[in-house]
């Protein structure tokens, strides 16, 4: 499995983990990710694709203080789930990721391919921009 394919299990455990807690249904993230996992048959990354999913509920608070600022105008429960997934995975590719394992510039353009699939016709364009700005604050650093 290619690590794209595994972001896409990603991001499809993170938008099944916000849809259920938005209807108020309490799943255990643990079952979500094994079950998507067995779906979609993909043992050989495994480790990849849970590193990545705990890593982002593990820092979601963060990231989602950092798309807040990064979006000021979209208060982060009006961004649309598939807009707001993504840029939870994206940024934290891009801020918690190693940079060498992972390059900013695929960092943002893998978000970029995930919203084009699963969002609406601005959501490249979306996800590019507020991952635009976080990088540049990044890099002020």
């Amino acid at each position: 499995m290619s690590r794209r394919r595994g972001r896409f299990i990603v991001f499809q455990s993170l938008f099944e983990l916000d849809f259920q807690n938005f209807k108020l249904k309490k799943l255990d993230p643990v079952a979500i990710a094994n079950k998507n996992i067995e779906e979609f048959k993909e043992e050989a990354q495994t480790d990849f694709v849970k590193n990545l999913f705990f890593g982002i509920i593990e820092k979601k608070e963060i990231i989602d203080s950092m798309i807040e600022k990064s979006a000021p105008e979209w208060p982060i429960n009006q961004i649309n789930m598939v807009d707001r997934n993504v840029l939870r995975l994206g940024i934290y590719e891009l801020v918690f990721s190693d940079p060498e394992a992972v390059p900013p510039k695929v960092a943002i353009n893998e978000a970029i391919e995930i919203a084009k699939s699963f969002g609406s016709d601005s959501s490249g364009r979306f996800i590019n921009g507020v991952l635009g700005t976080v990088f540049r604050e990044l890099n002020k650093l």
